[in-house]
């Protein structure tokens, strides 16, 4: 079984945080169905390399984020391409777009035009500042909207540091959470439509999310009225919660409470949890330096993985800085089925990371691969009785 069997989904997304969303509504079930232009496709499916073929025509960038999907190649610019993702719409569930605003109207592929064939369609319309306000002809790439939305300057050392300065994160983060912010929003939206028989209008901004999800440094600035700095891998509120230098790599202590303090001072012999500028987790971030160049001192005396095995059986959340290549040689990962090969007639073997909620009941893992440029659409165009000549899909 499956949370979304039954449910179908419309695709008109590309790059990430559309088909983050939508990858993850496949992974619960739903059948979805990305349009794609033809002869062209998802951007991403050129970002690279590296490519899983030899073509260059499937990045890795878009293996990550189109799993479970039947891509159907239409041009909706043209009256027939139109026409077919208007019956498409008719039969769907909801629907996912990241198209600037009202360039989707051109084509009556906006939220009114479909809703009044469709009642109970759930259209979701991601951009990057969203349908209103000042900016929101402006497109959203997930780079400066980390830069724009604040995240890239609480980013990074601090200037004046070696290195300083603002950083992005190495993923793209706002795009991610905004696809995740739009999957929960759907999900809620299916949940009140199946109660009350309504539809919904979904407004998703990468702005608004990342805003969103400025969590506890956001509300530090409300609250305390101080700009946050940038503390490299420290935290602002807890200490000694960081990377340090170890005799041989690096180590990340996760000190949460005093309690977990005092442990790492008895696993290293030291007496800092009995000095009074470190007794508390606000003493110890009031004299933050003294504090790092103490605890440096004795972490970099033994190697990495001396400090875990010491360290984590006594109850000190700690961990090791690994690379990608240490991370999917992990025995937790293996352990979690986290990395895993979807079948393709055509690609072989397509690596995948799996979808990382677990339920014993339900499948939330799709295990189609990433489809090649408009595989479905014959298929797809058949089940509405219409041939593929007719969309000119010509991939």
């Amino acid at each position: 079984m499956s949370f979304l069997e039954g449910v179908r989904v419309l695709d008109l997304s590309r790059i990430l945080a559309g088909p983050w969303c939508t990858q993850l509504l496949a992974d619960y079930g739903a059948t979805v169905i990305k349009v794609e232009k033809p002869g062209v496709g998802d951007d991403t499916r050129r970002w690279g390399p590296p490519f899983l073929d030899e073509a260059g025509t499937t990045a890795a960038y878009f293996l990550a984020c189109n799993r479970g999907k039947q891509s159907v190649a239409l041009d909706f610019s043209q009256p027939e391409g139109r026409d077919i993702v208007q019956q498409l719409a008719a039969g769907s569930d909801v629907l996912v777009e990241n198209y600037l605003p009202g360039t989707l109207a051109r084509y009556g592929l906006d939220h009114a035009s479909l809703a009044a064939h469709n009642p109970g369609l759930i259209y979701c319309s991601i951009t990057g500042f969203g349908q209103t306000g000042p900016n929101a002809a402006r497109a959203g790439y997930d780079a400066m909207i980390q830069a724009e939305a604040g995240l890239m300057s609480l980013t990074g050392h601090a200037d004046g540091e070696p290195g300083g300065g603002p950083m992005k994160v190495g993923v793209a983060v706002s795009d991610l959470m905004c696809g995740m912010y739009a999957a929960s929003a759907i999900l809620a939206a299916l949940h009140r439509r199946q109660r009350a028989g309504q539809g919904a209008y979904l407004d998703l901004a990468l702005f608004d999310c990342q805003v969103g999800w400025l969590a506890n440094q956001g509300m530090n600035y409300l609250v305390g009225g101080q700009v946050p700095g940038r503390f490299g891998t420290a935290h602002p509120n807890i200490a000694p919660y960081q990377t340090f230098a170890t005799a041989d790599g690096h180590l990340t202590l996760a000190v949460g409470n005093d309690e977990q303090f005092r442990r790492l001072c008895a696993v290293a012999g030291v007496a800092l949890a009995q000095d009074e500028r470190f007794a508390t987790n606000a003493a110890r971030v009031a004299h933050r330096q003294a504090l790092v160049e103490a605890v440096g001192a004795f972490l970099a005396e033994r190697p990495t993985a001396h400090w875990l095995g010491e360290l984590v059986p006594a109850g000190v959340p700690a961990g090791a800085v690994n690379d990608l290549a240490a991370v999917f040689a992990h025995s937790q990962v293996a352990a979690r089925g986290l990395r895993f090969d979807a079948r393709h007639p055509v690609l072989g073997d397509v690596p995948q990371i799996a979808n990382p909620v677990r339920c014993p009941d339900a499948t939330t893992t799709s295990p189609l691969a990433p489809p090649q440029l408009g595989e479905h659409t014959q298929a797809v165009l058949a089940s509405l009785g219409v041939t593929d000549g007719a969309a000119r899909p010509d991939t």
